[in-house]
């Protein structure tokens, strides 16, 4: 199993000739935010089998990313987010959908994907009248990947999403501040510890900022993954933690 993220929440999740795209962001900005590090990704990145959504907000539920995706590609979202990706952007794109809600179940290819809870907010913004469950996602084929979406944590975290292989897990955000229902570096590393996870990659962090705040609160954007990996080392030290760059990949040991 391969993955390889392209920054922000958005990654490739690849075994035996099946793609998964979670939380596709490819372009260089949204709405007010754009991409401080890394290029934009390549349009290799959009393809795919199936695209993860994980909840309703513009940095994960990207509307006008989904163009850049393979047109043929299965949207697995939240129940309920079809409704505002049919409104939005018409059944070329919500006719596509597959909704799930926790412990839902859906094949792609190769990859088994166990739809998991995440603690975070449910609306598309807060004056929307969009709102659906946010949810993580289990991958499993040769290996096993929790891809966490964003959440805080909670008590059924282990017996939902582990034990896994690899942890994508968020901790940072794009701005300078992180409120409720997100993961810093050191609940991220306990989110890891829970799930039982044997290598772990930090992702929402390092990519997107907002413009002209370049300079307000750096500590939030870079440093989180150093941080996150800083914290793994105190909670569990066998739990090996690979920082990386935008499009830089990592084999998924067993």
């Amino acid at each position: 199993m391969r993955v390889t993220w392209w920054g922000h929440a958005t990654t490739t999740i690849e075994a035996n000739g099946t793609r998964l795209l979670t939380d596709p962001v490819l372009t260089s900005r949204i709405a007010h935010l754009r991409r401080r590090r890394g290029p934009t990704p390549a349009p290799e990145a959009g393809q795919c089998d199936a695209v993860l959504i994980s909840h309703l907000h513009a940095d994960h539920l990207h509307l006008t990313s989904l163009p850049f995706v393979s047109p043929d590609a299965a949207l697995i979202v939240p129940r309920g987010a079809a409704r505002l990706i049919h409104n939005d952007s018409g059944p070329t794109y919500s006719d596509r959908c597959i909704e799930v809600a926790p412990g839902h179940q859906v094949r792609i290819g190769s990859l088994e994907i166990t739809a998991v809870t995440a603690h975070h907010d449910q609306r598309r913004l807060p004056w929307s009248s969009y709102a659906a469950q946010p949810l993580g996602y289990r991958v499993d084929g040769s290996r096993s990947v929790w891809f966490a979406g964003d959440t805080d944590l909670y008590d059924d975290l282990a017996a939902e999403a582990g034990a896994i292989d690899l942890a994508l897990v968020p901790v940072g955000g794009w701005g300078p501040s992180l409120g409720p229902g997100h993961l810093d570096p050191v609940r991220a590393a306990e989110a890891v510890r829970r799930v039982g996870a044997s290598t772990a990659v930090p992702v929402h962090f390092g990519t997107f900022w907002p413009i002209g705040l370049d300079w307000v609160k750096p500590e939030l954007f870079l440093p989180p993954g150093d941080r996150f990996k800083a914290a793994m080392t105190e909670v569990d030290p066998a739990v090996k933690v690979e920082v990386l760059v935008p499009g830089e990949s990592i084999e998924v040991p067993s």
